[in-house]
């Protein structure tokens, strides 16, 4: 297993030196190797933005520095052992010979990725790549490298467990966020835990639990990420809400997967090569 991690802090450090005018294409080369594997059509640059990505078209007295403390925090450097260390975890699984990783900073005034999100976020479901997104504050400086073992392990859990988008369930989306966070705490601890997990608790949960199980069995991935993300983010992406909390399938995911494991003797490492519903079955969780 390789790892690349792309060195954007540098690249981004130079681009914010840049004029206003010269930023877009300076993004746009910086994205340039991973913009196949970016499902949205149109500009990347406008995709960044409407993502919750640091604006090119304004400056910001508070982009640099925040660069620059990154690089200082060598991010990059933990991204990359934190992997490594991912990896080792999951030997015992198949995995992609090359995966690549794209850090980008966050707009720390976009609502969605400040509040809903808590600041950062990523996506690995793209094979042999990682995509990282976040805003550098006190609390999330530290968690970077966590999120990026997040994504690894979606990206491992997809070399081995069939997703596709057609047939993909509910279910097996809200377990694998679930299992992904496990697995981050079975590697770093509960501290190394996101957020999102813990955000909704009580009758939100309960209800969300209630909406979520009910449609369990749910296909098409065109459906799953209202029950993972809840009703904010679908209404971002011009979708009907479904009554789901915001980001409560991660705490639904947690739960279930919690009990699975607590019933199978499976650690989170092991449960990765389980499909959701045959580690439902084993556990009989439901």
């Amino acid at each position: 297993m390789e790892f690349i991690v792309h060195d954007t802090l540098t690249v981004m450090a130079d681009l914010l030196e840049r004029p206003l005018e010269r930023r877009p294409d300076a993004l746009r080369e910086m994205l340039a190797p991973m913009r196949e594997v970016i499902p949205m059509p149109g500009d990347i640059v406008d995709i960044h933005h409407h993502g919750g990505g640091f604006r090119t078209d304004a400056d910001d007295p508070r982009y640099l520095p925040a660069v620059r403390r990154m690089i200082e925090a060598d991010v990059l450097g933990q991204v990359r052992r934190e992997l490594e260390r991912a990896s080792e975890r999951l030997s015992g699984a198949k995995q992609a010979d090359l995966v690549q990783v794209m850090f980008v900073m966050g707009n720390p005034d976009n609502q969605h990725l400040m509040g809903t999100a808590a600041g950062y976020y990523g996506m690995g479901g793209a094979p042999g790549w990682l995509y990282l997104l976040a805003w550098p504050s006190d609390e999330v400086i530290g968690r970077i490298a966590h999120c990026a073992v997040h994504e690894f392990h979606h990206n491992v859990r997809y070399t081995n467990v069939e997703w596709n988008p057609a047939t993909v369930t509910v279910g097996e989306h809200v377990v694998a966020e679930g299992l992904a966070e496990a697995f981050v705490r079975e590697l770093s601890g509960p501290a190394a835990m996101g957020p999102w997990s813990s955000m909704v608790t009580g009758e939100a949960f309960d209800r969300a639990y209630e909406l979520i199980m009910a449609d369990f069995e749910l296909a098409g991935m065109q459906n799953t990420p209202a029950y993972v993300l809840g009703d904010s983010a679908t209404r971002i992406f011009g979708q009907e809400p479904r009554g789901i909390p915001d980001m409560a399938g991660y705490a639904v995911g947690l739960r279930l997967v919690d009990r699975a494991l607590a019933a199978t003797g499976l650690t989170a490492a092991e449960a990765t090569l389980l499909p959701a519903a045959e580690l439902m079955r084993r556990g009989d969780v439901r």
